[in-house]
C-alpha cells in the first residue's frame, strides 16, 4: 500500500540540486537567443512554460521548456469567420518566416552548447543534458490571436512544425489558471499533480504502466473538482481525484462541449484527435492507479 507518509514526501519539488541545473538550463538558452545577432535584433519574448514554469516537474521529469516567440508577426483565427470579429491586421511582409525563425534558434543554440548537443524535432530544438544541466526542449513561434465574434481575442502562440503542420497553444494561460486553482486549493493542487507524477514513475518502472505523459498527468488532476483537494488526507485527495477521473473518463467522448475535459489553458480539449494521448488510454491508467494505490470499491 502507498502510505500517508510516502504521499506526504511525493508532495515537494524537485530537489534543490535538481533545481539549480534546471535554472542554469534556462539561463544558458536565454544567453544563447540574447547573443545571436538576428535574434537579438528581433528581441523575441523568451520563457519557460510547463511543468517547470509550473512548478510541477518531479526529478524524473525535471526537463526544461522555453518558448521563443517572435512578437514581430500576429498570426490570428476568428471563432465565427462570417461575424468578422478582428481587426484589419496589414500583411507582413517581413523577413521573419517559420523557416527563419527555426533557422536562427537553431543556430543560437548550436553556438553555445555546441553542436553534438543539439537536435531538431519535429517541433522543438532539444538541449542534451550534461552533468551541469538538465534537458531542455527550445520551441520557436509566433504571436497568435484567437478573435471572437465581439472583438476580444484569446492570446497564444503558433508554432510551425517541420513537417508543414501547425500547433496553437496557450502556455500563459495554463501558468496563470494553474496558480487560481493552486490558490482556490490551498495550495494543493500542484502538489498532487506531483503525487501523480511520482505514482506514474514507480508504475511505470514496475512494469504496471506505459509511460504516462507529464502534461496529461497535470491536466487530469487540473479537470478534478476543487472540492476534491478538501479531504484531511492525501490518501483521501487521492481517492477523490482518481474516483472523479475515473468516471469522467469512462466510455467515448461526450458529443457536448460542456462535458468535455479541458486542458488548463482552458482553450483546448484535453482528447481530441490531434492529441498523443486517448481518452480511453488515460482511463486504463487511472483504473490502474486505484488498483496500485489498493483502494477499495
Amino acid at each position: 500500500m502507498i502510505t500517508e507518509a510516502t504521499l506526504q514526501s511525493w508532495t515537494g519539488p524537485s530537489s534543490a540540486t535538481e533545481q539549480e541545473k534546471q535554472d542554469r538550463t534556462e539561463r544558458m538558452i536565454r544567453e544563447a537567443i540574447s547573443k545571436n545577432p538576428a535574434l537579438a535584433e528581433m528581441a523575441p519574448s523568451v520563457y519557460t512554460k510547463g511543468s517547470y514554469a509550473n512548478n510541477t516537474n518531479v526529478r524524473s521529469d525535471s526537463d526544461v521548456d522555453v518558448v521563443v516567440e517572435c512578437q514581430e508577426v500576429i498570426y490570428w483565427r476568428e471563432h465565427d469567420p462570417s461575424a468578422g470579429g478582428h481587426p484589419a491586421f496589414i500583411p507582413y511582409a517581413g523577413e521573419w518566416t517559420p523557416e527563419k525563425l527555426r533557422q536562427e534558434v537553431g543556430s543560437a543554440l548550436r553556438t553555445k552548447f555546441g553542436p553534438t548537443s543539439i537536435t531538431e524535432g519535429k517541433v522543438a530544438w532539444t538541449v542534451q543534458s550534461n552533468s551541469a544541466r538538465v534537458d531542455a526542449d527550445v520551441v520557436p513561434c509566433f504571436t497568435f490571436q484567437y478573435y471572437f465574434s465581439d472583438g476580444t481575442f484569446r492570446e497564444g502562440t503558433k508554432v510551425f512544425k517541420r513537417d508543414g503542420g501547425e500547433v496553437e497553444n496557450y502556455p500563459n494561460l495554463q501558468l496563470e489558471n494553474g496558480r487560481a486553482k493552486n490558490r482556490r486549493t490551498g495550495l494543493k493542487y500542484k502538489r498532487v499533480v506531483r503525487i501523480l507524477k511520482r505514482l506514474e514513475n514507480q508504475m511505470n518502472n514496475e512494469g504496471i504502466c506505459g509511460e504516462v505523459p507529464s502534461y496529461l498527468l497535470e491536466c487530469l488532476i487540473y479537470n478534478c473538482p476543487d472540492e476534491c483537494f478538501t479531504r484531511l488526507t492525501w490518501r483521501a485527495v487521492m481517492r477523490a481525484c482518481l474516483a472523479h477521473l475515473f468516471n469522467n473518463t469512462m466510455g467515448p467522448e461526450p458529443v457536448a462541449e460542456a462535458e468535455r475535459l479541458l486542458e488548463p489553458n482552458g482553450a483546448k480539449f484535453l482528447f481530441s484527435p490531434a492529441q498523443k494521448w486517448s481518452r480511453s488510454s488515460a482511463h486504463s491508467f487511472i483504473d490502474a492507479a486505484w488498483d496500485y494505490m489498493e483502494f477499495d470499491e
